[in-house]
């Protein structure tokens, strides 16, 4: 399989220049690039610069907008919704998180809602930029697209989207501790990437049109001679059906966003999200040295216990991020979050690109230049890149 290499500033920079070409202001190029890019250091390669094409296509048909401001459609003080306008989800996320941030800080403690929002991206990031400012956080996050891609336990036909649930537990002096996971087996995103390669998928993750199991990402892109697609599984069967309805109810109905639903289908290219989030300041609950001290008395007790033969291979990693958290961890079981501190490690000096998301990427600039006369140029033109096999 032909992949490119190309270190991720370059890429950054041709990402936010993109979207400076496409009209987007500073500060929303920079949290778009940044975002994207920081996706794939990640090991996320289904969240990173991948979605351009998906959000190139929204843009140029109307649905994404540029350039919004995020307006407080309730305010009471460490209670609000915001609404995100359509507009580039990296964006309304950041304005939100940023606003939440400053309320959980004052009060000690902030419950949001986000509605109305473009793709805002890949949760996690948002997570750890509350731990960062040593915040608790949890969100329930539902996605709304056309056509939907998840089936209900026990249904043969996909009725919503791969619904996130997300979680940062900060850590002084530490990494913090982040859960970020699709109610999906697999994140759709990581579909596409094992369809742009070509690969199949885990098995147990996806059925056919006709409700057969398959380990085939075609099942998900190519309709069958009746038209129809597949769908993904829920993880744990009825378990994970019952985390996504949860997140569809109180990530989108709760603070008045929409749920996933034929009336609320964007016209073609568009992916919104609605996320409610609840930021803790664990100083403020009078409990912060505890905390502390059991958090860390737990971990210990937690990665003490002996591993397992096939302790680096769950479904939910891709075979790279495993081995690389193994290298950086041998000898202890992993905790949340770590697997991506390692292939940010692993990935420092360059991002692999397949040749089908490149020529996405390609098309993408052609596309703005065609609409708007200016784009950054080929992504595959950049000196930055160099070829590899693997």
């Amino acid at each position: 399989m032909l992949e490119f290499q190309i270190d991720p500033q370059s890429l950054e920079q041709w990402v936010e220049q993109l979207w400076r070409c496409a009209g987007s202001e500073d500060r929303e190029a920079r949290d778009t690039a940044h975002h994207l890019v920081l996706a794939n250091l990640s090991g996320h390669d289904s969240h990173g610069v991948g979605m351009n094409d998906r959000y190139v296509a929204s843009f140029l048909n109307q649905e994404l907008r540029l350039n919004q401001r995020l307006s407080l459609a309730h305010d009471a003080g460490a209670l609000f919704i915001a609404d995100g306008q359509r507009g580039m989800g990296q964006s309304m996320a950041r304005q939100a998180m940023d606003l939440g941030i400053d309320r959980a800080r004052l009060h000690g403690h902030c419950i949001f809602g986000l509605r109305n929002s473009h793709h805002i991206g890949r949760i996690g990031h948002w997570a750890e930029m509350a731990a960062a400012q040593g915040l608790v956080a949890v969100h329930f996050t539902n996605a709304i697209g056309s056509p939907t891609m998840v089936a209900p336990f026990g249904g043969a036909q996909a009725r919503f989207l791969t619904n996130p649930f997300t979680a940062a537990i900060p850590r002084p002096g530490q990494n913090p501790i982040i859960v970020d996971f699709a109610s999906s087996a697999i994140a759709h995103g990581k579909v596409r990437v094992a369809y742009n390669k070509g690969m199949p998928v885990p098995e147990d993750c996806l059925i056919d049109a006709k409700g057969q199991p398959s380990d085939d990402p075609a099942v998900m892109f190519e309709a069958n001679e009746e038209g129809g697609l597949g769908a993904l599984l829920t993880f744990g069967g009825h378990k994970g059906y019952g985390l996504a309805l949860v997140c569809e109810l109180l990530g989108a109905a709760l603070i008045g966003g929409e749920s996933i639903h034929p009336l609320h289908f964007p016209k073609q290219y568009g992916i919104w999200n609605n996320m409610l989030v609840m930021l803790i300041d664990p100083g403020r609950l009078g409990q912060a040295n505890y905390f502390a001290e059991e958090l860390n008395r737990f971990v210990q007790w937690l990665t003490s216990a002996a591993l397992s033969a096939d302790s680096r291979m769950s479904p939910a990693q891709s075979s790279e991020a495993a081995a690389v958290a193994a290298k950086l961890y041998p000898e202890r079981v992993l905790l949340p979050g770590e697997p991506e501190v390692a292939m940010r490690e692993a990935r420092a000096a360059s991002i692999p690109i397949d040749a089908t998301t490149l020529s996405q990427l390609d098309r993408c600039a052609s596309r703005i230049e065609e609409a708007l006369g200016t784009s950054p140029g080929p992504l595959s033109d950049f000196s930055a890149m160099s070829r590899s096999k693997s």
